[in-house]
Formats: structure tokens, C-alpha cells, sequence
């Protein structure tokens, strides 16, 4: 299968959207991709380490390190999923601040409060099962939104940011960390190649999934890249936006502030 155009990024019109490479209804995109995530949930922070050979934990604390979050704050850190950001979060925030881990995903969101807790970093912890799009929290209630490798997967991505933006206090900011589109023509060929033949043989012998890690590879191919995404940010409200390439843009790091 081809690879679509990197600028088909929206949804297909109010009633439709995109699964993949799949059109499909827009009421039943976030049942479909459930499912991707209630299979993969168990397998899935060996998935990562195994498909970006690591590297993932370089993006994840660049994303930790931009975030400018200190002692006493609140953090929201949605499609947090097996707690990787929450983690570090929990740290930086002390006894004093909270970190709310929040996730569409029951299965995920079991899987990381496990593993936090197995590790014991709880006490300043909550965790909330809360789509992205209706975030279920007070105006200005957060000093810092993050969301990594999530926003893909959301159906209505602008109503999500605009979500977001509310719930953001005053100033405060919005990390989105996301695979996006490589700059250089030749890393997007052989990324392309590795995407399409090693994932889904990856996921199958690992995860005994190989359809959803397929899906994997075409959402990161339907994704806004990075000057769209940008755009998008700024129609939500966001303000200073920008965005830092990482691993030659095969994934991006937006930044915007409530204004």
C-alpha cells in the first residue's frame, strides 16, 4: 500500500475520519483504536524500547526537560498511558504538587498505575480514565498539559487542543511529543520501509499483533507534520507555539503557551 499524502491530515468531514489508511465512521474511531490498545497494553513499554531501539527515553526526557515544571505544581499528562512522563513528573512535582495521569484506555491506564506503584511513586499521583477532547477537570486547573505519542490517535484533534487550552492555567504551557515527518528525503524512505515491513513483524512476534502495530505505522502517516500541527495549536488558542525536530523529524516536539 502507498503511502498517503503527508498533507491528507484531516478528518474526512464531520462524520468520517481516518483509522489508518481506513475511512471510517467518526463515532467509532475511539472503540477501534481501544481495541488496538487493549491488546498491545501488556507488551507495550517492551514495543517501544524494541522499535525505537531506546530511543524513545531520549525523546521522553527532552520532553521532561522543556517542560520548565517545578515544586508544587500540577501536571496533567494525557494518553499517559504506562507512566513514563507521570513518573518523572512525580518527582520534579514533590509531595506538594500532583500529576494526574489521565487515559482513554482502561487497559493502559491499568498498566501504569501498576507499575507506578510496584516502584512506589503514588503519593502525588491520581489517575483518570478522561478523553482527550472533554477533559473532565475545571478551567485553569494545570500548570502544565503533556501528551506523548497520544494526540495521533485522537479522533477530533482540534477539539482536543481547545480541551486543553481550557484547562491550562494562564501562562501555563502544552508539550505535545509525537512522531511526525522525517526532513530529509532519504531517512523518510528508509523510515517508510521500517515502519511498513519491520513493525507489524515486530508486534506479531512479541505482542502476537501484527494488525495493530500496522495501524501503528499508517496513523504516524496520517498525522498533521509539524508546520500543520503548529497551525492547528495557534486556531486553538495557543500562543508562542513552535516546535523542535528530533531524530531528523521523525518526531516533533510542540510547544504553545495559554495566553
Amino acid at each position: 500500500m502507498s503511502v498517503i499524502d503527508s498533507q491528507d491530515k484531516h478528518d474526512v468531514n464531520d462524520d468520517k475520519t481516518h483509522f489508518g489508511y481506513q475511512t471510517v465512521d467518526a463515532d467509532a474511531k475511539a472503540g477501534m483504536v481501544g481495541q488496538v490498545f487493549d491488546s498491545v497494553a501488556a507488551k507495550y513499554d517492551v514495543m517501544n524500547d524494541l522499535m525505537s531501539f531506546g530511543v524513545h527515553r531520549i525523546w521522553k526526557r527532552f520532553t521532561i526537560d522543556q517542560s520548565g515544571v517545578r515544586p508544587g505544581q500540577s501536571i496533567l499528562d494525557i494518553a499517559g498511558g504506562t507512566g513514563d512522563l507521570a513518573g518523572k513528573f512525580s518527582k520534579r512535582v514533590g509531595k506538594d504538587g500532583l500529576v494526574v495521569l489521565a487515559d482513554i484506555n482502561s487497559s493502559m491506564l491499568r498498566v501504569g498505575r501498576d507499575k507506578l506503584m510496584d516502584i512506589g511513586l503514588v503519593g502525588n499521583i491520581d489517575f483518570t480514565q478522561a478523553n482527550a477532547e472533554a477533559l473532565p477537570f475545571e478551567d485553569d486547573t494545570f500548570d502544565c498539559i503533556t501528551i506523548a505519542f497520544g494526540l495521533r490517535n485522537v479522533t477530533d484533534k482540534d477539539k482536543a487542543l481547545v480541551s486543553m487550552n481550557r484547562v491550562l492555567k494562564p501562562g501555563g504551557r502544552l508539550l505535545i511529543l509525537e512522531f511526525s515527518k522525517p526532513v530529509l528525503p532519504l531517512l523518510s524512505k528508509a523510515y517508510d520501509a521500517y515502519s511498513f515491513a519491520a513493525l507489524p513483524i515486530m508486534g506479531k512476534l512479541v505482542a502476537n499483533d501484527a494488525e495493530s502495530y500496522r495501524y501503528l505505522a499508517e496513523s504516524i502517516r496520517m498525522h498533521p507534520d509539524q508546520e500543520t500541527l503548529k497551525s492547528m495549536m495557534d486556531d486553538a488558542g495557543f500562543g508562542v507555539t513552535s516546535y523542535h525536530n528530533l531524530t531528523g523529524g521523525i518526531v516533533a516536539l510542540h510547544k504553545g503557551f495559554k495566553i
